[in-house]
């Protein structure tokens, strides 16, 4: 599993908070090997260069295209606006379901056949869910074109949401949540760092793989619900990129997209967050661990709010890599941990700064807790340096031109846009919001939002005698 930021950057070790089906490994035991078509990637280009074509066909259905004739592939990103936020009480997990749901047959694709033929064209797949979305993707030869199209959307008409179907994934969802996070080390505490963070607001409290009880207690009914209210072309973007005329591309979405029925899907209508009051604290035993480890989560803005970008730029600074502050300081320094890291929760509504450690032999969490405050409040109180945020700033640069370098980064960066706000042209100035954050900025937030009163702490600690 991995996290999908709408940045350019990933979380630290174990940042388990996207779930990823690989289609092939519930269909064959293995995971699929990097395609022909997935290797070639476009150099990296100027992003005034972008050309962005934007329609909406009648059924409600948002498409995006980046024609790009310089590799002779295409990237196809569909990207349903509907993730575990979206899910009920009682039904958690429904939304990473259908991620797997997908991949098992429409009315013309037999199960499993997806797969089958896109890798039997040269090209990949897979797909994805977040608490704010899920996405489906291919790349292949830019003359299967019309072979990604339809295959996408003869599921998005007519999944084949059987008993069968259902009962064969919820046991693969429930065997992914025990591979996942019961079975490994620290696994779960990352699902009870963020519950306790988000306390009873339930759209993020939740985990995106699902609670097992739910899982078990789903019936087919509710299900098939799920799919009827969310899986809809006017709750979709679909985005390609790659090597097309935008015309002609056009032409073949309205041929296979044009005549699926627009459905009345539910408004997304979130609880007030109600802001933390008071520091929140627990400690939980993990029989796998070997060594204690530590979890910091600070509310913060959600990700298009002005102040996150300078946040995102803090987290660099503090826990990105081996040059930030907290990995020289605590592990090569003091080596009081093995590892720390630190980075934004990127959500569409109330958001995360998370830190998380792991501790060397005979240091504690208190210890390591103590140390990581110390270094914010420096930040607060002295500002950074000038190298310090050229640094970053060359990492967000970099990242960004690389993240936009081939067709399919390009897809699904712009159908996220384009879903998340409404417009997939302001992805040009959204490396521009980066490097205007000053050194100012990233004092002020740093004296802003990491108050004790508006942090939760988890502690974890290994059982005695060591894991059985």
């Amino acid at each position: 599993m991995n996290k999908q930021h709408t940045r350019f950057w990933t979380r630290g070790a174990l940042g388990l908070v996207a779930v990823t089906c690989v289609a092939a490994s519930a269909m064959s035991g293995v995971a699929p090997q990097p395609a022909a078509a997935d290797v070639a990637a476009s150099p990296p280009r100027p992003l005034d260069a972008l050309v962005i074509v934007r329609e909406r066909l009648p059924n409600g259905l948002r498409v995006v295209l980046n024609p790009d004739r310089s590799v002779p592939t295409v990237g196809i990103a569909v990207y349903y606006d509907v993730g575990s936020r979206n899910e009920v009480q009682g039904r958690s997990g429904f939304a990473h379901l259908f991620e797997h749901m997908m991949f098992q047959g429409s009315a013309n694709v037999g199960k499993g056949e997806h797969f089958v033929i896109i890798t039997n064209r040269g090209g990949s797949m897979n797909g994805t869910t977040s608490e704010d979305r899920t996405n489906y993707y291919e790349t292949l030869p830019s003359n299967e074109l019309e072979l990604g199209l339809w295959l996408e959307a003869d599921r998005m008409r007519s999944l084949a949401i059987t008993a069968e179907n259902f009962e064969n994934q919820r046991a693969v969802v429930m065997d992914e949540r025990r591979q996942s996070y019961e079975n490994q080390p620290y696994g779960a505490s990352f699902l009870r760092a963020n519950a306790l963070a988000y306390g009873d607001y339930w759209p993020y409290a939740h985990s995106t793989i699902g609670d097992m009880q739910d899982l078990v207690n789903a019936p087919l009914s509710a299900v098939q619900e799920f799919w009827q209210e969310h899986y809809a072309p006017n709750n979709a973007v679909l985005s390609v990129a790659g090597d097309f005329d935008p015309a002609e591309a056009m032409t073949l979405i309205r041929r296979h997209f044009e005549d699926i029925g627009s459905r009345e899907v539910p408004a997304y209508a979130p609880p007030a967050f109600q802001a933390q009051t008071a520091e929140r604290r627990d400690q939980m035993e993990d029989p796998l661990a070997d060594l204690p480890a530590l979890h910091i989560n600070f509310h913060i803005p959600a990700s298009q709010e002005p102040d996150h970008a300078a946040l995102e730029m803090l987290s660099l600074i503090l826990g990105h890599g081996d040059s930030s502050r907290l990995y020289r300081g605590l592990v090569y320094d003091r080596e009081v941990v093995t590892d720390i890291s630190a980075s934004t929760d990127d959500r569409r509504g109330p958001d995360l700064f998370s830190i998380f450690a792991l501790m060397a032999e005979g240091h504690t969490p208190a210890e390591v807790e103590a140390l990581v405050y110390a270094e914010i409040e420096r930040i607060a109180r002295d500002g950074v340096q000038d190298r310090e945020l050229q640094r970053v700033r060359n990492q967000v640069r970099a990242y960004f031109l690389f993240s936009q370098q081939s067709n399919l980064d390009r897809a699904r960066n712009l159908a996220e846009f384009e879903m998340y706000q409404g417009d997939a042209n302001l992805i040009r100035g959204d490396l521009d919001r980066y490097l205007a954050i000053t050194a100012a900025d990233i004092q002020r937030v740093a004296g802003q939002y990491f108050a004790a009163t508006n942090r939760s702490v988890l502690h974890v600690m290994p059982v005695a005698g060591g894991a059985p």
